[in-house]
């Protein structure tokens, strides 16, 4: 079975721990660009970051982006969604399909 991880502040992703995810406690960007680099060594198939640690970890995510594994995906965290997983989202299925067929108002 493939590792899954979720990485942000104690509050956010502590409960993760309850349903068998591997959490890792991180608010610094630096720590957490080079967190994420070593779980993906690892074998890290799934990384789940809370919304405000994604937008410091661009470096890494940049470079996993290419690649299939681990799939770093925004969660909202204990103060409420920030729309950067639904953004992130929106912004894939534009790239792919070339026109917003998601929230096309």
């Amino acid at each position: 079975m493939a590792k899954c991880g979720v990485i942000g502040d104690r509050d956010s992703v502590l409960l993760f721990k309850a349903v068998g995810l591997d959490v890792f406690f991180e608010t610094d960007a630096d720590r957490a660009n080079m967190l994420i680099r070593r779980l993906a060594k690892q074998g890290y198939a799934v990384l789940y970051l809370t919304e405000s640690l994604y937008p410091l970890c661009g470096e890494a995510i940049t470079e996993f982006r290419a690649q299939a594994y681990p799939a770093i995906i925004p969660i909202p965290d204990a103060s409420g969604s920030k729309n950067i997983g639904m953004d992130a989202l929106k912004e894939n299925v534009e790239k792919a399909v070339g026109v917003d067929i998601l929230f096309n108002n």
